[in-house]
C-alpha cells in the first residue's frame, strides 16, 4: 500500500543511536554503523524519531510499504516492559492515532497486561544531554576510568569490570570504540546472574555484548552486527558465553554464523555456563 514511512539518510547518518529509543515501535536499529528501519510493518510513519536525529538525517516519503500492524507493535514492545508501552501510547495519543491506540488498549486487556493511564503523573526522570535522545542507549567508553593497576584481593566490595555502554547487542553500535581490535565478550542475559565470579574472571579486559537467543527478535540482525565487529571493528577474539539450556546455543550459532559470512576469520571461544553457575565446558569451537 502506498503511505507515509520514514527514510534514513545514510550520508548524514551518524550512528549516534539516538533515533532507536525514540522509536518505541521498535522499527529502528544501528547496524553497520548506520541507522536502519529494519521492518516497515513497525513504522507507523509518524515521525517521532525526526527530532531525536541531531543531524537531520531522518525525513518522511510516500512511498509503497506493508501496512503498519498495531498489533505485532504491541506483541513487540510488550517484552520490554511498561515504559516502553507507556511511550508508545502516549506517541499514538499525542499525534490524534485513535485507531491504533484503541487496537493497542484491546491488544493489552486481551493479554491480561495493564492499561496505563497516561494522564496520571509519573516521575521523569532527566533525559538531556548533547545531541537529543535517550541517554540509556548513548555510547558511553569509560575504560579510562578503569584502574587496571589497582588490583584486586577479593576482600570488601568487588569492582565492577563493565567498561562501556550500552550492552544490550540491539543497542550497541559495531563500530563504537570500545569493540575496536578487542576481546568481544558475548554472553547470554543469564549468564552474569548465574555467575559470582563473572565480572572477575570473563568480563575483565574484554568489550560486551548481551543478548537472549530465546526471546529476543532479530537474530539476523544479531549476525549483521557480529559480522560488522569482525569486518570493521577487527575485534581480536570472540568468547560466547550460554547457559546449558537447548535454546542458548542460538547465540553461538549467530557468532559461528558471522564468521562464516566476514571476511576476516577470528577464534571463537564458547563456555557452558551450568544452572547454578558452575563451569560445565570451555572449548574453541
Amino acid at each position: 500500500m502506498l503511505r507515509e514511512i520514514v527514510v534514513i539518510d545514510d550520508d548524514k547518518c551518524n550512528g549516534c543511536g539516538n533515533c532507536v529509543p525514540g522509536c518505541p515501535e521498535g522499527a529502528l536499529q544501528i547496524i553497520d554503523g548506520k541507522a536502519r528501519l529494519v521492518s516497515d510493518l513497525l513504522c507507523d510513519g509518524l515521525g517521532a524519531c525526526i527530532g531525536e536525529c541531531p543531524v537531520d538525517a531522518i525525513t518522511v516519503e510516500k512511498r509503497e510499504a506493508v501496512k503498519y500492524e498495531e498489533n505485532k507493535v504491541m506483541a513487540n514492545i510488550s517484552k520490554q516492559g511498561e515504559n516502553t508501552i507507556i511511550a508508545h501510547l502516549k506517541h499514538l495519543k499525542d499525534h490524534g492515532e485513535t485507531v491504533y491506540y484503541n487496537e493497542a488498549v484491546v491488544y493489552l486487556k486481551k493479554n491480561n497486561m495493564r492499561v496505563p493511564d497516561l494522564d496520571k503523573p509519573r516521575h521523569q526522570a532527566g533525559h538531556a544531554h548533547a545531541g537529543g535522545g535517550c541517554p540509556g542507549s548513548r555510547t558511553l567508553d569509560f575504560s579510562s576510568d578503569k584502574d587496571d593497576n589497582g588490583g584486586n584481593d577479593n576482600t570488601g566490595k568487588q569492582p565492577s569490570e563493565l567498561k562501556q555502554w550500552p550492552i544490550q547487542l540491539h543497542l550497541v553500535s559495531p563500530n563504537a570504540p570500545y569493540f575496536q581490535k578487542k576481546d568481544l565478550l558475548l554472553a547470554a542475559d543469564c549468564v552474569a546472574f548465574s555467575m559470582g565470579n563473572f565480572h572477575k574472571d570473563y568480563l575483565k579486559g574484554k568489550s560486551l555484548a548481551i543478548a537472549c537467543p530465546k526471546l529476543d527478535e532479530g537474530m539476523d540482525i544479531y549476525v549483521e552486527k557480529l559480522t560488522s565487529m569482525i569486518d570493521d571493528a577487527m575485534v581480536n577474539t570472540i568468547t560466547v558465553m550460554i547457559m546449558e539450556v537447548p535454546c542458548c546455543g542460538g547465540l553461538l550459532g549467530a557468532a559461528k554464523q558471522a564468521v562464516s559470512l566476514s571476511k576476516r576469520k577470528v577464534p571463537i571461544k564458547v563456555i557452558v555456563i551450568g544452572l547454578k553457575g558452575d563451569v560445565l565446558s570451555e572449548q574453541w569451537a
